[in-house]
This record gives structure tokens, sequence and C-alpha cells, in this order.
């Protein structure tokens, strides 16, 4: 990375900066501010730098988060040799000497050095053919006249003499320095080196002859020059020459490059800007005459506007930043690739194919591999040997989402019925017959993909071969040409070889004196009246087959009998909760249209019967226990629903106390407020999966009540937590019924069982995700969601060759909502590879984020916070590392090269090293943190992608008449204008901030009041109101809300107000008020970290 940084002795990397604490943080879980409205829960990815900041303290430089002593250093590495994957161009004011550029010269951009690995690197422009689907091969050599640059803007440098004597003096200084590298003879900078962070009320770069002034230091920024000669390498064109390398003078043609473009890798080639000088001081006089050599500075062609060094005292001259447009942009890559992929059906017939990313919308053809929705893997090509797996430290897993709903012109998954032989399947490794079996011996028996095992064809299931090897009718069956498809069980696959009873619903309701008096209990009941007529059926069934229940409780249980023969229900009540037993069989799981009537008096009579209660204290885990008797009593599978408000400390199995203690944060204790308070829990989760109940759960806290605990059996058994923290009807209501509707209608398999096969040479060794494994291979499930994925990590246990490639057979045994017993199999083919180059090619950064975070999120249980967080550093460096070492072009060692698959490794992951579960901000509560990590470790890649990079839309740019969203923007408070309005979403909220300049006219159109200052905090929905730009505005969030799998909450927020703090904290590129680093200081650390690998 060609940076030119000063070292500065702040706090070290990761860690809470000083001076910035005791911000006061509205709703997140601490105890709320007076007067501001309360947010379910907020702030994911850690606070973000606010208002007035306090002045940094002496020797600390704020945009390099990470430890280094001693005097301002510069990374050894080359400006004017850019490699085209360079990442990262340089910010520095011009001095004024020199005269600006006449117009029609062109300001040199520094030389680019192509990498004959072509589009492997990262790289400006699309890949090599718009059109293709698949990802550009990376062995492609570069070919010179591809994309010739736009005339205006070749470089037309030209080199004179041998560099500067002031080159030569500073390379001996420089040659051992990088990030970070201590110069024990130079003191330490006293204060800042390049001026106080920007206050929030300014968004974007200082505008020409607006100072950004700091505290003085007590010397220049004198190392500011070019690196050594003996830095510079890579493939020069034109003739070698004395010096410096550099581009050949301009006799000869300009050299013909890819278009500039900005696609992540580096800015465009703007035309020259009215603040520099017009000479390129990287080395002298280039493309002027020569003369005497200026004194050493460096300059950025793409930089923004800054003031004149002659204009600022000579102890304020800015030390140089990395051009946060000059590094790779996540936007950038996500709009490349809808380009790219969004118009043509993603077909599944070609083994390896690496799909479009989860951000693009696309229509899949099942060909004979699994759709991407179903199952999406970290590489589609993997090493053939274990060697080369640990050398690259990418980690091969699939994230498997077996139940996956598909777009509407998608086919559904074919039923395939067999009758009672059942599947076909491989007579040794039980394998269930795929596309990839091969047919042999003229179609009597077929030879294993998985395994090589040899199986008679069942004589009801031959079938000729046509002259290829393939049977007669491949077409005709679903096993044979689609990558995913269904076979009906037979008795055989079922619970003691007796077919399965259709489920159940239990309605469990918290009366205690909370639930009641927030007006929760009256709002369940009323919604339930109407919601059971929505309950989920099977394709064109009349009414569902599922039995409904319910129970309410406080420190004792109510159960009721709602018979359709009774004129009232009738009430039960077990205060025994010890013991706890079902007091009723007959009456209790009942036909929702036969005791229709009985229901409804019921969910009437429940708001009065406890309006007057004072019962203050809850019971939890016998509530569970009398929903898994129920259901065995009725020998069915069902769905328990909890309404649950606070800590259970009344006397019963299952008591907890309250045990959050901030004191453990950063500690080696910290691991103990993720873990289960008491082993009690496991275990009725154990037997709840055995009967497969499975339980969701809604919590409404207004203080600590042990998510940690109180989810195991929900996350044990496949179920959902939601929580609704200082639940407010007014403003939370939406949220929650919306919620519980679509958790109630949701397609959802009962009593499941998941088994993922290989073929030969890897093997599934690890497993994340809501569920309970008693063995090391199938994972079950009391209930599998649409929602749901189990993430599958694979290691190799032999050798895989090129030419078979690796094979993945997912199969999910389970019982639908109408009581069928059936198996969904998915089947995904991979590639092999020898070289590495070929595994960096094909992989999916998206895909790795979200195994990553669930790798992480699991390591919390065991290991401090601080050991999850540097192992992912070090993984990723190790990564990225290798490939630098083993698959790109030579260069000097002060560029940082990153595959084209994997440049937007270095964001992401410092997104999820910032989220609250691994760097907690003050406000974030223990129960926030332990409903995160059990959200995250569920969530699909899509959902993975927008909660650790959320979505930043400028509704002002949006275009009425058009029914497509604005072009979404950066994660970073200088993207912001004070006169625009933004949406920013992340799966779980949804924020709209308004600037403090925004048109009169547009606050009136939005929000229905003619001022800034009137608009409301508090509103959890838009007006509705009849103009152009509000209904587009509503119709933007009610499009997105449809996305998610979730209910955001919508929050205002306007600018310079409490509630900006916890907006600021989704601004993921910024630096974090809980000590998280900023996108480009990340960068920095993660060079430096790779440079340290490689020596």
């Amino acid at each position: 990375m060609s940076v030119n940084q000063q070292a500065h002795t702040g706090p070290p990397y990761g860690r809470p900066q000083p001076g910035y604490q005791g911000y006061q943080q509205p709703a997140y879980g601490g105890q709320p501010l007076p007067g501001v409205p309360q947010l379910q829960y907020g702030a994911y990815n850690g606070p973000m730098p606010g208002y007035q900041q306090p002045a940094p303290p002496q020797g600390y430089f704020p945009s390099l988060g990470f430890p280094s002593k001693g005097s301002p250093v510069s990374l050894n590495s080359d400006t004017s040799s850019l490699a085209p994957n360079f990442i990262g161009s340089l910010r520095a004011p011009s001095t004024s000497g020199a005269p600006p550029p006449a117009s029609g010269a062109s300001l040199p951009s520094g030389h680019l050095t192509y990498s004959p690995f072509g589009q492997g690197d990262v790289q400006n422009g699309i890949p090599a053919s718009a059109a293709a689907v698949q990802r550009p091969p990376a062995s492609q050599p570069y070919l010179p006249g591809s994309a010739p640059m736009p005339v205006s803007q070749t470089p037309t440098f030209q080199q004179y003499g041998p560099p500067p004597a002031s080159v030569q003096q500073l390379s001996n200084h420089m040659a051992g320095m990088t990030i970070g590298s201590v110069a024990a003879s130079a003191p330490p900078p006293a204060g800042l080196g390049y001026g106080a962070p920007r206050p929030p009320t300014m968004p974007g770069p200082p505008l020409p002859g607006q100072t950004v002034a700091g505290p003085p230091t007590t010397q220049p920024n004198h190392v500011s020059s070019p690196p050594p000669p003996s830095a510079m390498s890579g493939p020069q064109p034109g003739p070698p020459m004395s010096g410096l390398h550099g581009p050949p003078p301009p006799t000869h043609p300009p050299q013909p490059g890819y278009q500039m473009q900005q696609n992540g890798s580096f800015g465009q080639v703007r035309g020259p800007q009215a603040n520099y000088g017009g000479t390129y001081p990287g080395t002298p006089n280039y493309g002027s005459q020569p003369g005497p050599p200026p004194p050493p500075k460096r300059l950025d062609p793409d930089s923004i506007p800054s003031p004149q060094l002659n204009e600022l005292p000579p102890q304020q001259k800015p030390r140089h930043r990395i051009d946060p447009d000059a590094i790779p942009s996540p936007i950038q890559v996500i709009e490349d690739d809808r380009s790219n992929c969004g118009s043509e059906p993603f077909v599944t017939g070609v083994r390896g194919q690496v799909p479009p990313l989860v951000t693009t919308d696309f229509l899949v053809k099942d060909q004979g591999n699994a759709s991407p929705r179903y199952i999406r893997c970290t590489s589609y090509n993997i090493p053939c040997t274990s060697d080369m797996a640990k050398q690259s430290q990418v980690p091969l897993a699939a994230v498997i989402k077996p139940l996956a709903t598909l777009r509407p012109e998608e086919t559904l998954p074919y039923l395939v019925d067999h009758g009672e032989s059942g599947p076909v399947r491989c007579n040794r490794c039980k394998a269930y017959m795929c596309p990839f079996m091969q047919f042999i011996e003229g179609g009597r028996r077929f030879q294993c993909c998985f395994c090589s095992c040899v199986t008679e064809v069942p004589p009801h299931y031959f079938q000729h071969l046509d002259h290829t090897g393939k049977r007669v009718d491949f077409y005709d069956r679903p096993e044979l040409s689609l990558g995913s498809y269904e076979f009906l069980a037979t008795v055989d696959y079922c619970k003691n070889n007796k077919f399965p009873s259709p489920p159940a619903f239990i309605f469990m309701i918290d009366v205690s004196y909370n639930a009641v008096k927030s007006g929760l209990v009256r709002l369940i009941c009323e919604e339930l009246k109407s919601l059971l007529d929505y309950l989920p059926r099977e394709g064109n069934m009349e009414e569902s087959a599922i039995r409904v229940g319910f129970v309410t409780y406080n420190k004792v249980l109510h159960f009721y009998n709602v018979k359709s023969s009774l004129a009232q229900p009738q009430m039960m009540v077990v205060s025994d909760v010890a013991d706890m037993f079902v007091p009723l069989l007959d009456g209790f799981l009942v036909n929702v249209n036969e005791s229709r009537t009985v229901i409804a008096s019921l969910l009437d009579q429940i708001p009065e019967m406890f309006a007057d209660t004072r019962e203050t204290e809850t019971v939890f885990a016998p509530v569970i226990q009398a929903g898994l008797e129920a259901l065995k009593a009725a020998e069915c599978a069902g769905k328990l629903f909890i309404f649950h408000t606070s800590l259970p400390i009344a006397e019963a199995p299952g008591k907890l106390k309250n045990r959050d203690d901030k004191k453990l944060i950063n500690t080696d204790k910290e691991k103990t407020l993720f873990q289960p308070q008491t082993s009690f829990y496991n275990n009725l989760a154990k037997d709840c999966v055995a009967q497969g109940c499975c339980v969701d759960l809604f919590l409404f806290p207004n203080q600590y009540l042990d998510v940690a605990t109180l989810g195991v059996v929900t996350y044990q058994t496949g179920g959902s937590i939601y929580k609704y923290a200082y639940f407010q009807l007014e403003t939370d209501q939406d949220r929650f019924l919306n919620d519980l509707r679509r958790d109630v209608q949701k397609e959802v398999g009962f009593d499941a069982v998941m088994r993922v096969r290989t073929s030969t040479g890897i093997r599934a060794t690890d497993f994340f995700g809501a569920f309970y494994m008693s063995n090391t291979t199938d994972v079950e499930m009391a209930g599998l969601d649409c929602d749901k994925t189990i993430t599958v990590e694979f290691k190799h246990d032999d050798k895989l060759s090129e030419d078979s490639g690796a094979l993945l057979q997912c199969a999910l045994l389970y019982t639908s909502c109408a009581g069928q017993r059936r198996l969904r199999i998915h089947n995904l083919s991979l590639n092999c590879c020898t070289q590495l180059a070929d595994l960096y090619r094909n992989c999916e950064t998206d895909t790795l984020i979200n195994y990553l975070a669930k790798y992480a999120y699991r390591g919390v249980l065991s290991s401090p916070v601080k050991t999850v967080r540097d192992a992912l550093v070090n993984q990723c460096a190790q990564i990225l590392a290798c490939y630098r070492k083993n698959c790109a072009s030579p260069s000097s060692a002060g560029q940082l090269i990153l595959p084209e698959c994997m440049k937007l490794l270095p964001v992401y992951l410092n997104c999820v090293l910032k989220s609250d579960v691994l760097q907690p901000g003050l406000e974030v509560t223990t129960d926030d943190r332990a409903y995160i990590r059990q959200l995250v470790t569920s969530m699909d890649v899509a959902e993975t992608n927008v909660f650790f990079y959320p979505r930043l839309l400028p509704l002002t740019k949006a275009d009425v008449d058009s029914d497509s969203l604005p072009a979404a923007i950066r994660n970073s408070e200088e993207r912001l204008s004070k006169g625009d309005i933004y949406l920013l979403e992340n799966g779980l909220n949804i924020f709209v901030w308004v600037g403090v300049n925004v048109q009169q006219g547009l606050i009136q159109n939005l929000f229905g009041v003619s001022s800034f200052s009137q608009i409301s905090n508090g509103l959890s929905t838009l007006p509705v109101l009849e103009n152009p730009f509000s209904k587009k505005v509503r119709s933007i969030i009610d499009m997105l809300q449809m996305q998610r799998s979730r209910y955001m909450k919508l929050i205002i927020v306007k600018q310079e107000d409490k509630l900006e703090m916890l907006f600021k904290h989704f601004l993921v590129e910024d630096k974090s008020l809980s000590g998280g680093a900023s996108y480009v200081d990340f960068l920095c650390h993660m060079h430096k970290e790779i440079r340290q690998l490689l020596s």
C-alpha cells in the first residue's frame, strides 16, 4: 500500500480511543434517556464518533488505529509504481510553488505496472466479457491494446536524469520502515499530524480554502519523499532507464491499458485540479523541461482539492491520507455484478460455476445442480490436497438453506413418489439417486458418484440407456436431471415405524403485570383471532391440518379446554410447576374451524381475566415442559409460540438469577456472558428435539432477562427469537404483529434430520446453525423454516482429482405441515484444482464472511473475545498473503494486492470485527449481544451481507417515476450531504436520516410538517401523504421490508440530534466509538500483517 503515514502513540488497534468515553446513548439496551423514543435493537456495529469530539491526546493520530511509537514514518512503498490493483492513492496538498497545469495538459497518474496475472488481481473495469456469467479466468494474460486509454487521460511523463540527492539520501532511511515501525532516534510528534477529525456537521472533504487545522506539531512532515530506487519493481514498459523506473519518455506512443474505471481498485483519473501544482513531484520534472529539482513530495491526481501548503503554518502540514475513493468499494462491486449477471438467467448445468452475488437479482434455471438460493459455497473450485487447502487458509464451507423460498417464476422442487419401495439409494453410503450417478451394464446397475460402489437397479426402476450412456427417461425423472427435488418417504423413514400426525401450534402467553399493563396481552389475543385463519397449509388444501392450543402463565400455568362442543372455554390451573403435567387431553389441541366460536370467546376473555393482576414474577422452563408434554400426549410434532417479558425468578425448575456484569467485558470471563447459566435448558432442549417440539420465542424485556439462557431451547430446536426491548404499543406494535404473522404463516418442516454426504476426498467436519446434534453426522431440528441456514465446513480426508471434481448431497428428512414425511435432496458439483490461482479465482467473499462471522460468534463461547478477533485477522491475512506470494505478479512489497474475488474481504471483515458481539460499545447490553450472536448463526448469505455492511440509499436522488431504487452509496459520514435525506437498512432496522439543510418542500412532502424542527423523532411509520415523493419513499420502504425475513423498525434521525449517534454506528467505513478501526486504517493494518507474514 503506497501510503506515507506518520506513526503515533495512540491506543493499540481495537481498543476504545481515549477521550471518547461517556457518550450517553439512547435506548439501545441501557436505561433510556428521557424524551428519546425507545429502540428495540440499535447499534449492531459499534457506535460512531459523533459530536464535537474532545481534543485528541498528545501524539495521537486519529486516522491510524494501530500501535506504533516514534517519529513519523513512511510506508516503504512506491507511489510512482502503482500496481493495477494498487489500492490507495495518497491525498496530499501540494505546494503552490509550481503553476497549475496548462489547459490540455494531463495530470500524471503514477506509473501503472500491469500484472501479467490479468483478471485474477484487483483491477479496474468489468471482467473480460460483460455477458459471461462465469468469473473471468485469472490466467488470461494482459492483452495490450484491448482497452485503450482515452487520449485525454494518456500520461505523458518523461524521465530525465538520476533522482535528486534527497531521494537517495532518504532511501537508506526508509529501507527498513513499515507501518508502525519504530525510529528510535527521532522524537515523537506532539499532536496531530494532519488536522483534527472532521466535525460531523461538515460532510465531505474540506473545500478549497478551508483549512483543516489541528494542534501544531513540533516537526514538519519531513519524511514525505519518493521511495528508494530499490523498492521499485514490476514490468516497465519501454527501455530500462537510469534512476527511478518510470513510464517511457513521450517519444514512445501512449501505452495501451484498460480504461480506468472506478470499480473499487482506484478512482477515475480526473482532469487538472485547481489547487495542484503542474509537475509531478515523485520524480523530477516529468513531462516538462529539466530544471532544478523541487523538494520531494507526493501527490495524487485523484485526491480532492485541499488547502495549499503555504496557507498553513509549517507545523501544520497535513499528513498524507489514502483517498477513500481509491480503495475497493462494495457499492461498485455490487453494481458491476448486477450489470454483468442481472439480465441473464443463471443456468446450473455447469460444474463449479460461481453464481452471481446475493445482492444481484437473478433468475435460476435448475439443470442438475442445486440453485444458489439453496446452497452457496466459499469456493467453487476446491484444492485437490489438504496441504494446498492448509497453505491457502481459505475455509471450505457451504451455507445451506434447505427450505429456501424461491422467486415466483422459479419451479418448486418436484415431489417424486416411488411407492412402497421408497427412493433408490446406494447400497454402501446410502446416497440418494441423483444426476451424477453412472448407469452401467445397459442400465441394470449404477455406480455411486460418492463412494464408487456398484448397486443393482431395482426391477421397477430399470430403463434402457441411449447411445451416450444416459437413461432414456433422463428428462422425465427429476432425480436424474435436476439438482433439487423431493421424495415421498416411506414408513421406514418415520418414528416408531408409523406415519406422523399433522403438527400442532401452541400459543403460550405471559400474563404477568408487565405484559398486561403494556397492552401486550390484549394485542396478542386480538391478533390471534384473525391470524388463526392463515396457518400454513399444503398446496391446494382447503384448510390447514394444524391443530392449535392455548396456555397462559405467570407463576402458575393455565390450560384451556376449547373443545367445539363447549359453550364457553374452560380453564384448568397447574400450580405445581416442579412436576409439570397437562391436565386435559381431549379439547386442548383443536381444529380452528371446528372450535372457532369457543376460541374467539377465550381470546376475548383472557385480557379481562388478568386485567387487575398484581403478579410480577414468571416461570419459564415449566412453560416449555407443558408444551412438550402436550405434544407427547397428542403424539405429534409442533411449535410453541411463547410470549415472555421478564427474567424467570419465581421458584421453579430453570429459575434464573440476574448475572449481568459489564465488568466482565474484555476479561477472560467475558465468555460466561454468552453461555447459559445452567445446563437445565440444554437437557430440556434435547427432550424437545426428540419429540419434534420447536420453540419460537417473542421477548419483551424492560431489563436484563438472560437471552443467552432463555434462548438455548429455541436455538437447539431450530426456532426463532424475536426481541422488542421497552415494548411500546404505539411504536412497536406494527413490527411485532408483522413478525408474528410471518412467523406463523411461513413454511416449516418438523422433526427434521439433515445429513450432508460428499464424494471421496472430503467430508463434512463442522456445523453451524440453530440445531442439535446427538452424533457427528446428523443435524437434528425439531423445526426448520424457510429462513434458516445450516453452515457446513468440509475438510480433506484424501486427495481429490481435477477430472472428477467434488460432489455434495444434502438430504433433509422432515414432516410437512400436512403431516407428510418427505425427503428433500440438494446436489452440487464443484471443480477441483492443483493451482492456487484457480482457488482464488472462484471464491465467494459474501459466503466466506458468513462462515467467518459464524465461526467467530461460536468462538466467543469458549475463548476471550480478543483471541477470537486476533484469530480472524490472522486467518484473513494468511489468505491474502498466500495469494500475494503464489498468485500475484512480482511487485514491490509496498503494494497491497488483492484477488479480484476477494477485494472486499478487508472491508467486510472489519465490519465483523466491529460488530457488537466482538467489540461492544458502552451502551450495548449483554442481552443484545447474545441475541445478535444467535441471530447471525442461522442467517443466510444475503442477510449477513446487509447486516454487516448496511445498505445506504439517497432518497432525495430517487426517481419518483420509476420502480427502481436510487443507487446506493458507501457507508461513511463523508458521503452524506446536509441537504439530502438518506435511508439505511441492515435487515433489523431502517433509519431515515434527514440533513439540517433539506429543502422545506421535501420535508413537507415526506413528513407533513413545515420545518426541520417540527419533524418528530417518535414516528414508527411515515405519514401517508398524497404526493409523488411520499409515495416513492413509502414504496421503497415496503419493498425493503418484503426482502427481509424480519420486519425492520423504522427510526427517524435528524442531523445533530441525540439519535444520530445511533445512526453513525452503522456507517461502518468510519472509525467507531468503541475502538473499531475505519476501513482505511484497517486496510493499512491488514497490509502490515500481510507484509509481516511474507517477510
